[in-house]
């Protein structure tokens, strides 16, 4: 709608009155001669206004005519209107022409910038270092590397995995997320040696071993805690071992199941509507029931409320209400096709909580089996994650390891 306003200003269209008799047929020949009338307001039973372009204006002449009605026209709008007024008035069509000029000047700058991070991120480590690279508020827009400066800070900061820039006006938008190889809590320290182990079976999919030696590759069958990427790196020439801080990322596809069994013939509890009530007053830890009969139904469900404050504000204790409402337990066949669709929701919704944002779904496989009174449905979840969890080299061992692992070849 905006962008059809702004077209009208640009062409330019007048506002006329109409008055007149037979303003329903005029409407209707204008409409059947292709005539684009709008933000039409009925004044009174004869008299009309209506916004019409330039060219609209000069068609609906003869029409106008044709009905025996008259025309006045109220303003002219848009910008050939505006150009003819300004050429009249050279200083303020100077004046406008800056203006436009200025503000096209302005919006080749960037005058805010929005950073949406993960949880914890310290957005203000970003700002540091977006100022010393000369990336501040003020910079011209065309002066920025989007591709560069994504690789940079891609490098300068681990714990980002995915970085996306650019610019809405004169906004720069800075969306980040969070590297989630890492499964352990606490951060890690660079100055330690780490391998990248997997963590679960999978097949490999892709290695990206940004900093160490890549063990495995595309078709490889890992299992849980097999290393991925090492930080041992021996030199082959002169049989010196170099212990690193592994950095890297591992794609493979892996599998999620989950199983579900519900009853197909069940007991329910159904609420009947009666309904019995006590009162306790709690004073710290002690509590005293007003009201504390044998409660008058086998089965009942107990619902604690809020407590009463009425009269905390004069004495410091507090009265709680409880309500037992009855229950009745009925035996019910549920329906299959219903049981399948609905479990069917419910085991999707469970198999997907245990996958990470990032990862990419393949394939979703659900099979049913009825087994005597149950329906059991079974998931089958296959994706593409990312494995790679770092784990702190003994070095000890790990030199042990492998020298014995030459000395077999040897």
């Amino acid at each position: 709608m905006l962008i059809i306003r702004l077209w009208n200003y640009i062409r330019g269209y007048v506002i006329i009155r109409i008055e007149g008799l037979t303003l329903e047929r005029f409407i209707n020949l204008a409409t059947i001669n292709n005539i684009y009338l709008w933000d039409i307001e009925r004044l009174d039973y004869t008299t009309l206004e209506a916004k019409v372009s330039l060219k609209g204006f000069k068609q609906l002449k003869p029409i106008i005519l044709k009905v025996g009605s008259r025309y006045r026209v109220i303003s002219r709008e848009g910008f050939p209107f505006l150009f003819t007024k300004l050429r009249k008035r050279k200083m303020l069509a100077l004046g406008f022409i800056l203006m436009i000029g200025v503000i096209f000047f302005l919006t080749s700058f960037v005058w805010t910038i929005d950073i949406y991070s993960p949880k914890g991120f310290d957005e203000k480590q970003l700002i540091e270092y977006l100022n010393r690279e000369g990336v501040k508020i003020g910079i011209r827009k065309s002066t920025i590397d989007n591709e560069e400066l994504k690789i940079d800070i891609l490098k300068k900061f681990d714990d980002i995995s995915y970085i996306n820039l650019k610019f809405k006006g004169t906004k720069l938008i800075i969306d980040l997320k969070e590297r989630e190889y890492y499964t352990d809590d606490h951060k890690w320290d660079k100055s330690k040696p780490t391998n990248i182990v997997a963590s679960k079976k999978g097949v490999i999919e892709k290695v990206i071993a940004k900093n160490g030696k890549a063990l495995v590759e595309k078709g490889d069958i890992v299992k849980s805690g097999q290393t991925l990427i090492s930080g041992v790196i021996k030199n082959e020439e002169d049989k010196n071992i170099l212990l690193v801080h592994s950095e890297g990322e591992v794609l493979a596809r892996t599998y999620y199941y989950k199983t579900i069994k519900e009853p197909i013939v069940k007991e329910v509890e159904k609420e009947t509507g009666e309904k019995y009530f006590s009162r306790e007053i709690k004073i710290g830890e002690k509590s005293i029931h007003i009201k504390k009969d044998d409660i008058p139904f086998e089965h009942y469900r107990e619902y604690i409320g809020d407590k009463d404050k009425s009269f905390y504000s004069i004495i410091p204790f507090d009265i709680i209400k409880h309500e037992y409402r009855e229950i009745k337990k009925e035996t019910v066949k549920q329906n299959i096709d219903s049981l399948k669709e609905s479990l069917s929701v419910i085991i999707t919704k469970e198999a997907m909580k245990d996958v990470k944002e990032d990862s990419k779904v393949l394939s979703k496989d659900i099979t049913f089996e009825r087994k005597d009174n149950s329906l059991i449905v079974s998931i089958k979840v296959e994706l593409i994650e990312n494995i790679a969890q770092k784990k702190y080299i003994n070095e000890n061992i790990e030199i042990e390891n492998d020298d014995s692992e030459e000395n077999k070849e040897e």
